[in-house]
Protein backbone atom coordinates (compact mmCIF):
# COMPACT_ATOMS: atom_id res chain seq x y z
CA UNK A 1 0.00 0.00 0.00
CA UNK A 2 2.76 2.45 0.94
CA UNK A 3 4.85 1.43 -2.08
CA UNK A 4 1.93 2.37 -4.29
CA UNK A 5 0.67 5.52 -2.53
CA UNK A 6 3.85 7.04 -1.04
CA UNK A 7 6.07 6.44 -4.07
CA UNK A 8 5.36 9.85 -5.69
CA UNK A 9 6.72 11.57 -2.58
CA UNK A 10 10.01 9.65 -2.39
CA UNK A 11 10.52 9.11 -6.13
CA UNK A 12 12.52 12.34 -6.63
CA UNK A 13 15.15 11.14 -4.13
CA UNK A 14 15.18 7.67 -5.69
CA UNK A 15 15.62 9.21 -9.17
CA UNK A 16 18.56 11.34 -8.00
CA UNK A 17 20.28 8.26 -6.58
CA UNK A 18 19.52 6.29 -9.76
CA UNK A 19 21.00 9.06 -11.91
CA UNK A 20 24.12 9.12 -9.71
CA UNK A 21 24.62 5.36 -10.11
CA UNK A 22 24.11 5.62 -13.89
CA UNK A 23 26.64 8.49 -14.04
CA UNK A 24 29.33 6.38 -12.36
CA UNK A 25 28.66 3.57 -14.84
CA UNK A 26 26.73 1.09 -12.70
CA UNK A 27 23.93 -1.00 -14.17
CA UNK A 28 20.57 -1.70 -12.57
CA UNK A 29 21.55 -5.35 -12.10
CA UNK A 30 24.73 -4.32 -10.27
CA UNK A 31 22.66 -2.20 -7.89
CA UNK A 32 20.29 -5.17 -7.46
CA UNK A 33 23.26 -7.29 -6.36
CA UNK A 34 24.45 -4.48 -4.05
CA UNK A 35 20.96 -4.30 -2.54
CA UNK A 36 20.97 -8.08 -2.09
CA UNK A 37 24.37 -8.23 -0.39
CA UNK A 38 23.39 -5.32 1.87
CA UNK A 39 20.05 -6.95 2.72
CA UNK A 40 21.54 -10.35 3.52
CA UNK A 41 24.12 -8.65 5.73
CA UNK A 42 21.17 -7.22 7.68
CA UNK A 43 20.15 -10.82 8.34
CA UNK A 44 23.69 -11.60 9.49
CA UNK A 45 23.73 -8.61 11.84
CA UNK A 46 20.39 -9.75 13.27
CA UNK A 47 21.73 -13.29 13.63
CA UNK A 48 24.46 -11.94 15.91
CA UNK A 49 22.04 -9.77 17.88
CA UNK A 50 23.06 -6.46 16.30
CA UNK A 51 19.46 -5.41 15.76
CA UNK A 52 20.02 -1.66 15.37
CA UNK A 53 22.72 -2.19 12.76
CA UNK A 54 20.52 -4.78 11.03
CA UNK A 55 17.70 -2.25 10.91
CA UNK A 56 19.82 0.48 9.31
CA UNK A 57 21.36 -1.92 6.79
CA UNK A 58 17.92 -3.38 5.94
CA UNK A 59 16.55 0.06 5.07
CA UNK A 60 19.64 0.88 2.98
CA UNK A 61 18.98 -2.36 1.11
CA UNK A 62 15.34 -1.38 0.61
CA UNK A 63 16.35 2.02 -0.75
CA UNK A 64 18.79 0.41 -3.18
CA UNK A 65 16.02 -1.99 -4.21
CA UNK A 66 13.87 0.98 -5.21
CA UNK A 67 16.80 2.62 -6.99
CA UNK A 68 17.59 -0.43 -9.15
CA UNK A 69 14.08 -0.52 -10.59
CA UNK A 70 14.19 3.18 -11.37
CA UNK A 71 17.57 2.70 -13.04
CA UNK A 72 16.18 -0.14 -15.15
CA UNK A 73 13.28 2.00 -16.31
CA UNK A 74 15.71 4.88 -17.09
CA UNK A 75 17.99 2.66 -19.15
CA UNK A 76 16.67 -0.75 -20.19
CA UNK A 77 14.53 -3.22 -18.28
CA UNK A 78 15.29 -6.91 -18.61
CA UNK A 79 13.55 -10.11 -17.68
CA UNK A 80 16.76 -11.27 -16.01
CA UNK A 81 16.83 -8.14 -13.84
CA UNK A 82 13.25 -8.78 -12.76
CA UNK A 83 14.07 -12.38 -11.82
CA UNK A 84 17.12 -11.26 -9.83
CA UNK A 85 15.18 -8.51 -8.08
CA UNK A 86 12.21 -10.62 -7.00
CA UNK A 87 14.39 -13.58 -5.99
CA UNK A 88 16.87 -11.50 -4.02
CA UNK A 89 14.04 -9.66 -2.23
CA UNK A 90 12.70 -12.98 -0.91
CA UNK A 91 16.17 -14.14 0.18
CA UNK A 92 16.65 -10.89 2.13
CA UNK A 93 13.30 -11.45 3.87
CA UNK A 94 14.23 -15.07 4.60
CA UNK A 95 17.57 -13.98 6.08
CA UNK A 96 15.77 -11.70 8.56
CA UNK A 97 13.19 -14.37 9.42
CA UNK A 98 15.89 -17.03 9.96
CA UNK A 99 17.95 -14.68 12.13
CA UNK A 100 14.92 -13.87 14.27
CA UNK A 101 14.06 -17.58 14.55
CA UNK A 102 17.61 -18.26 15.75
CA UNK A 103 17.56 -15.40 18.24
CA UNK A 104 14.03 -16.16 19.49
CA UNK A 105 13.37 -19.91 19.13
CA UNK A 106 10.07 -19.54 20.98
CA UNK A 107 8.81 -17.65 17.91
CA UNK A 108 9.77 -20.31 15.34
CA UNK A 109 6.20 -21.45 14.61
CA UNK A 110 4.93 -17.89 14.25
CA UNK A 111 7.83 -17.03 11.92
CA UNK A 112 7.10 -20.20 9.95
CA UNK A 113 3.50 -19.05 9.60
CA UNK A 114 4.77 -15.68 8.36
CA UNK A 115 6.97 -17.49 5.81
CA UNK A 116 3.98 -19.50 4.57
CA UNK A 117 1.95 -16.30 4.21
CA UNK A 118 4.75 -14.73 2.15
CA UNK A 119 4.95 -17.82 -0.06
CA UNK A 120 1.18 -17.73 -0.65
CA UNK A 121 1.05 -14.02 -1.45
CA UNK A 122 4.12 -14.10 -3.69
CA UNK A 123 2.81 -17.15 -5.56
CA UNK A 124 -0.37 -15.26 -6.43
CA UNK A 125 1.57 -12.08 -7.22
CA UNK A 126 4.05 -13.78 -9.55
CA UNK A 127 1.50 -16.03 -11.24
CA UNK A 128 -0.84 -13.14 -12.01
CA UNK A 129 2.14 -11.11 -13.25
CA UNK A 130 3.13 -13.98 -15.54
CA UNK A 131 -0.29 -14.68 -17.06
CA UNK A 132 -1.80 -11.21 -17.13
CA UNK A 133 -1.75 -9.24 -20.34
CA UNK A 134 -1.90 -6.03 -18.31
CA UNK A 135 1.42 -4.24 -17.90
CA UNK A 136 2.40 -1.36 -15.69
CA UNK A 137 5.56 0.71 -15.38
CA UNK A 138 7.43 -2.43 -14.37
CA UNK A 139 8.40 -5.38 -16.55
CA UNK A 140 5.32 -7.31 -15.40
CA UNK A 141 1.88 -6.56 -14.01
CA UNK A 142 2.33 -5.28 -10.46
CA UNK A 143 -0.61 -5.91 -8.13
CA UNK A 144 -0.79 -3.43 -5.30
CA UNK A 145 -2.05 -4.64 -1.94
CA UNK A 146 -2.27 -3.97 1.77
CA UNK A 147 1.19 -5.39 2.58
CA UNK A 148 3.83 -4.42 0.08
CA UNK A 149 7.61 -4.23 0.63
CA UNK A 150 7.57 -1.03 2.74
CA UNK A 151 4.97 -2.45 5.14
CA UNK A 152 7.14 -5.55 5.42
CA UNK A 153 10.18 -3.44 6.26
CA UNK A 154 8.19 -1.51 8.86
CA UNK A 155 7.03 -4.74 10.50
CA UNK A 156 10.54 -6.23 10.35
CA UNK A 157 11.74 -3.00 11.99
CA UNK A 158 9.29 -3.44 14.86
CA UNK A 159 10.41 -7.05 15.28
CA UNK A 160 14.07 -5.98 15.40
CA UNK A 161 13.56 -2.98 17.69
CA UNK A 162 10.88 -4.43 19.98
CA UNK A 163 11.57 -8.16 20.25
CA UNK A 164 9.17 -8.35 23.19
CA UNK A 165 6.42 -7.86 20.62
CA UNK A 166 7.91 -10.28 18.09
CA UNK A 167 5.10 -12.86 18.28
CA UNK A 168 2.31 -10.29 17.99
CA UNK A 169 4.10 -8.41 15.21
CA UNK A 170 4.83 -11.59 13.24
CA UNK A 171 1.17 -12.63 13.55
CA UNK A 172 0.04 -9.19 12.39
CA UNK A 173 2.55 -9.37 9.53
CA UNK A 174 1.31 -12.86 8.54
CA UNK A 175 -2.31 -11.69 8.65
CA UNK A 176 -1.56 -8.61 6.51
CA UNK A 177 0.37 -10.67 3.95
CA UNK A 178 -2.38 -13.31 3.82
CA UNK A 179 -4.99 -10.59 3.34
CA UNK A 180 -2.85 -9.15 0.53
CA UNK A 181 -2.63 -12.57 -1.11
CA UNK A 182 -6.43 -12.83 -0.95
CA UNK A 183 -6.79 -9.30 -2.38
CA UNK A 184 -4.54 -10.28 -5.27
CA UNK A 185 -6.40 -13.54 -5.81
CA UNK A 186 -9.72 -11.68 -5.95
CA UNK A 187 -8.30 -9.14 -8.40
CA UNK A 188 -6.90 -12.00 -10.50
CA UNK A 189 -10.38 -13.52 -10.72
CA UNK A 190 -11.70 -10.20 -12.04
CA UNK A 191 -8.83 -9.69 -14.50
CA UNK A 192 -8.48 -13.25 -15.76
CA UNK A 193 -11.99 -14.52 -14.98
Amino acid sequence: MLDTHARPYVQPVIEKAAQAFVRIGMTANQVTVLSFVTGVSAGLFALFGQFYVALIVLWISGFLDAVDGTMARMTKTSGWGTVLDVTFDRIVEISIILALAYQFPEAIWTLLLLSVAIIFSMTVFLTVGAVSEKKGGKSFYYQAGLAERTEGFLLFSIMLLLPGYLLATALLFAAAVTFTGCQRLWEAKKILG
